[in-house]
């Protein structure tokens, strides 16, 4: 794992009653789960509620007191790895897309991941945090036409040639771009937007496991239900025993 990644953690937390207050050279994302926690960042007081979470900056002084039973999804990020989580306000208020992403945290958490996974999982919640305060990540205009294209045709076939093409960029210089500002290389991102989508409609019980991955772009069966037990640890069938 590269420096940068030096504090870099995404885990589940709980916190005393008790009032404690410090500082860290990482930002932090407190996200709920279950429970209240009292929080001020800075000159800021606030709760992280079902609904809210709390960002606090690298180098800002906090405290926090938690309820008797309380459990939030908790992300240490290194400022190197994502600078601009500073510029978010010290509370926001969760939007639906939110607060399903971190129901979606919760659970991969109570699995075992990978760090790289981790990783992704993470500048994604970024990402979404930051369209959701009408702050999009300040990405050049040629990766953000990759996304996006990306994030409409995740269902279909995507080669990084044709993606380049789109993107009016060389494949090497795509890749290098792309992982550069979001972190991870286009094949990467394509893969986390599959599973995370596969996980869904998994959970949602509507569709077979075949059905399924031909949803989120796969033909073969076998090679969905590897991708995805390689990605999250366990087998699409997993949602079928426990009854999901």
């Amino acid at each position: 794992m590269v420096s940068a990644d030096k504090h870099l953690t995404l885990d589940l937390r709980s916190y005393s009653a008790e009032t404690n207050s410090h500082q860290h050279d990482y930002h932090q994302l407190v996200l709920p789960v279950s429970g209240l926690l009292d929080m001020t960042v800075g000159q800021y007081s606030g709760k992280v509620t079902s609904q809210h979470a709390a960002v606090v900056a690298a180098g800002e002084n906090h405290g926090f007191a938690g309820s008797d039973d309380n459990c939030f999804v908790v992300a240490d990020i290194p400022d190197a790895l994502a600078p601009e989580v500073e510029r978010l306000p010290a509370f926001i208020s969760l939007s639906p897309a939110l607060i399903q992403y971190v129901c979606f945290l919760h659970q991969q958490l109570q699995q075992k991941n990978s760090a790289s996974s981790q990783r992704q999982m993470l500048l994604l919640l970024i990402q979404l945090l930051h369209e959701q305060q009408d702050e999009p990540l300040n990405l050049d205009r040629r990766i953000t036409t990759a996304r996006n294209y990306l994030d409409n045709h995740y269902c279909e076939p995507v080669s990084l040639s044709y993606l380049s093409g789109i993107a009016s960029l060389s494949p090497r210089q795509l890749s290098e771009l792309f992982r550069k500002q979001l972190g991870m290389t286009p094949q990467q991102y394509l893969i986390e937007k599959r599973m995370q989508q596969a996980w869904q409609l998994l959970e949602t019980g509507q569709l077979s496991i075949q059905q399924v991955a031909e949803a989120v772009g796969y033909t073969s069966l076998a090679a969905f239900s590897d991708r995805f037990r390689k990605h999250f640890d366990i087998p699409p069938s997993f949602f079928r025993r426990s009854g999901k």
